[in-house]
């Protein structure tokens, strides 16, 4: 239902997409992820939300700034002073976090001490609060503690991921080729709305195979070598000597950057299709 080559494709920043495509292959079929469609939808916005499933870990480690404007429910003026818990995350997840600081609609479970912190939001769909890991957990075995750890693992970061999609069945929402209605179930709005859409639309083409046909056109990163990157080279104007080096990587960077893409460096399907279409 997906190729190696494809899934790697779908994820250009990760070092590591063997290991994830083993794991995620038989999860996919648990799930139900086994269409085009569906597993377009989740790769795109699991890409998204993970950073191509590098990020497994809510990152808390907020400037007293950050807190103010990301948190204003919780810190400012008539409510706690921000400067108490910028830098120390796991004193910021016990306050946010807790369900007695939070609206009813909100609350997510965490009642006992050190719960925010305990159940924060981990995997590629960033699972967070103790009721979200009791249910999680006791489809699989595991109490709420368990399931915790598990999720920080690789496994147990994509079958979070694909429990949240099936119990919330966001498959209807990919059957109808429908990213936006897909980004506002997962995200309850539209943040990321850009990045999403262009990586659900070039997740298509990859499982269509418009763009990843062979390795020629295998996701290309500073430090590989081989004929697909003197060939790049030889396109950007650099010595053609086939090897990924700092001279390449800032060329393309400038060239992806004049050419409407993201400057990250990375030769991926959708800058090697901008390329050499």
């Amino acid at each position: 239902m997906i190729t190696l080559q494809q899934f790697s494709a779908m994820i250009p920043k990760n070092k590591d997409p063997e290991s994830w495509y083993e794991a995620a292959v038989p999860m996919f079929e648990k799930y139900g992820i086994t269409t085009d469609l569906r597993i377009a939808g989740f790769m795109a916005q699991c890409a998204h939300e993970s950073a191509d499933f590098t990020v497994l870990e809510e990152n808390l480690n907020y400037s007293e700034a950050a807190l103010n404007r990301v948190f204003s429910r919780y810190f400012g003026p008539g409510k706690e002073d921000a400067s108490e818990y910028a830098r120390n995350p796991e004193k910021i997840a016990n306050y946010v976090y807790m369900d007695k600081y939070r609206s009813k609609r909100g609350r997510l479970g965490n009642t006992r001490a050190g719960d925010g912190w305990r159940f924060r939001g981990r995997g590629i769909k960033q699972l967070t609060g103790r009721t979200n890991y009791e249910k999680f957990g006791k489809t699989i075995g595991m109490s709420a503690d368990e399931a915790a750890e598990y999720v920080a693992t690789q496994r147990g970061a994509l079958e979070s991921a694909c429990w949240f999609w099936k119990t919330n069945k966001l498959e209807k929402f990919a059957d109808k080729d429908d990213n936006l209605g897909l980004t506002k179930a997962i995200n309850g709005g539209t943040i990321g709305l850009e990045d999403r859409d262009k990586r659900y639309k070039d997740a298509k083409a990859i499982l269509a195979g418009k763009c990843v046909k062979s390795e020629e056109t295998r996701t290309l990163r500073k430090g590989m070598e081989g004929k697909d990157v003197k060939r790049m080279q030889k396109f950007l104007g650099v010595e053609a000597d086939g090897v990924f080096g700092f001279g390449t990587l800032t060329a393309l960077k400038k060239w992806q950057n004049k050419n409407g893409l993201l400057p990250d460096g990375i030769a991926g399907p959708a800058t090697q299709a901008k390329m050499f279409k």
